[in-house]
């Protein structure tokens, strides 16, 4: 939800958030150096310190030891898979060497003793260390109104971006039952064509590989040039690529699902997980690979499959753009253009 507060309450929650952060901050220190990551035993080291060093109310003190917890089980978590290099590694060595800081305008949880919601008004009451705010006007979309109304449940989380405020609420949406489906629509996912189904329909991806090459460029000139204009143009149109390719990726996502529910069948998608390890390109075609939203159209397409009770499988991605779903038969002649997908990209019987 977009929140909509006055000057005067936007300098409250601005001041409450780089509070919470400077908290978040000692108390990661101290967990650091006391070697001491869950929550129950952190809050024995920090809780009256972090209240009484910056007048935080009882909740907003265990929210934020919790917050510096959830952190560092992150990076523990990231740590055990090798996501931040192997042992030994220089970004290994630098991730672990120091405590975990925050940014002053980073993110801050709320539950239902700090945050209340007034649906009829439009508006919230929110703990800020100015005290209470009540009446901060928040606006959205007919649909997420709705959702909010009926199926918000637990924490919220205060969030300031790029000069706008919002609160990231959580909503529990019951189960819809998954229809036994009449058979599959392969999704083919690719760089070239972003989708490709097994029914014929290619989304292509040349307007958006247009846009990330022009965009590539841009910053590149712009950060060459280093003027103060320069660098306002930067920070304007940062999150701008991320934006247009997560609305083309919900558009797509929304077509496909609502095409297998509409012929009551489900979707198969390619498991493309462990790709970027696993291909081995040459270094133009690296941002290309790198910059693929992959992961987040299939994340699109499951969970609004599963608000429409359509079934997901996920298949062995090897050689399904050279098979022939007719005959199984596999063959590099089955794909002879580069970069073109072959309709029949699932065999499914």
């Amino acid at each position: 939800m977009k929140l909509v507060p006055t000057p005067e309450q936007a300098a409250a929650l601005e001041a409450t958030l780089r509070t919470a952060n400077k908290a978040a901050d000692l108390v990661s220190r101290i967990a650091f150096q006391q070697w001491c990551f869950r929550n129950f035993d952190l809050r024995k080291h920090t809780y009256e310190q972090v209240k009484a060093a910056f007048g935080l109310g009882a909740q907003a003190a265990q929210h934020v030891i919790k917050k510096v917890c959830d952190a560092y089980r992150t990076l523990h978590a990231n740590l055990a898979a090798g996501n931040l290099g192997k042992p030994g590694s220089a970004r290994r060595v630098k991730a672990e060497s120091k405590p975990i800081s925050f940014r002053p305008q980073a993110a801050q949880p709320y539950d239902d003793r700090c945050l209340s919601w007034q649906h009829a008004d439009r508006t919230v009451s929110i703990w800020t260390t100015a005290g209470r705010l009540r009446g901060i006007a928040f606006t959205g979309s007919a649909q997420q109104l709705v959702l909010l109304a009926k199926h918000r449940k637990g924490e919220s989380d205060l969030v300031w971006r790029d000069g706008m405020w919002f609160l990231h609420a959580t909503v529990e949406v019951p189960d819809v039952p998954v229809t036994a489906p009449g058979g599959f629509v392969g999704v083919d996912l690719g760089i070239a064509n972003i989708a490709t189904t097994s029914q014929g329909v290619r989304h292509s991806g040349k307007h958006v590989n247009a846009i990330r090459r022009h965009n590539r460029e841009l910053r590149r000139r712009l950060q060459a040039k280093a003027t103060k204009s320069a660098k306002r143009l930067l920070k304007r149109r940062r999150r701008k690529e991320a934006r247009f390719a997560a609305d083309l990726n919900h558009r797509i996502a929304k077509q496909i699902v609502t095409e297998a529910e509409r012929t009551g069948r489900g979707i198969a998608l390619e498991d493309l997980q462990g790709i970027r390890d696993r291909v081995r390109l040459r270094k133009p075609q690296r941002v290309t690979l790198h910059a693929w939203s992959f992961h987040q159209l299939g994340a699109f397409i499951a969970y609004k499959a599963a608000r429409a009770g359509v079934a997901v499988i996920h298949v062995d991605a090897a050689y399904t753009s050279q098979q022939c779903s007719h005959c199984g038969h596999v063959d590099r002649n089955n794909r002879p253009e580069p970069g073109n997908l072959h309709l029949h990209v699932v065999r499914l019987r």
